[in-house]
């Protein structure tokens, strides 16, 4: 249970600097600009937060219960996973905290999803938060890819978990949305101050994120491929 635990606060984590990483952060930024359309309504602004982080959620989760489920599915393949998880994501840590501390470099695509979507919005209803939610979790940068794929993914296979990790990570992501709605509600005036925190916030997020990533990746190929602890 505490191994699941840990695995339930890492899950929500890696939502979280998913959110707040360059590219995704754009993408949350178009969405807020949509709610704040609703500023006269507080009550409609947190709404359309809300909207937004649901469709994100459930854009993740069914991604999470079809890949995990497929390939746990599997016989051999759940079997060899099960056996060999523990080695394969000690490399996969150490790659994807290169990456976050960009060390390695990876190409950039879907740039202009972001700004389509805004105009889009601009023209829907309220309930266009939750299709915005959907789309931007499906237009994956290379960081937020990383981050899903090279991360969660392995860490719900390693769990078992086709629900809850893959939940857990899906609120994180729109974790931020929601504050910001929040603020909208109260205090648009506060919202840029807010921006400003949080791209300084991403810097130290991922840099931390990405030593740990090393650091636990290290740790799992000192112990179960070369077997050194």
């Amino acid at each position: 249970m505490d191994t699941f635990l840990v695995a339930a606060g890492s899950a929500f984590w890696l939502g979280i600097a998913t959110a707040i990483s360059p590219c995704p952060l754009a993408t949350n930024i178009a969405a807020v600009s949509f709610i704040g359309r609703r500023v006269g309504s507080p009550r409609r602004a947190f709404l359309s937060g809300l909207l937004y982080t649901g469709g994100r959620t459930i854009t993740y989760l069914v991604l999470g219960i079809i890949l995990v489920a497929g390939l746990l599915s599997i016989g051999e393949l759940s079997l060899g996973l099960q056996a060999y998880m523990n080695k394969i994501l000690g490399p996969i840590l150490i790659v994807g905290g290169m990456v976050l501390l960009e060390l390695i470099q990876l190409p950039a695509w879907g740039g202009g999803i972001g700004g389509r979507m805004q105009q889009r919005a601009e023209t829907g209803g309220m309930w266009t938060a939750a299709l915005l939610g959907i789309v931007f979790a499906l237009s994956f940068c290379p960081l937020s890819a990383v981050l899903f794929f090279g991360s969660l993914i392995p860490l719900s296979v390693q769990h078992g978990s086709r629900f809850v990790l893959p939940t857990l990570y899906g609120i994180g992501t729109g974790l931020p949305v929601i504050v910001f709605a929040g603020i909208i509600a109260y205090s648009a005036q506060s919202l840029g101050k807010a921006f400003d925190v949080l791209k300084k916030i991403e810097v130290w997020a991922r840099r931390i994120t990405g030593i740990v990533f090393i650091l636990v990746g290290v740790y799992y190929c000192m112990v179960y491929i070369f077997h050194l602890l």
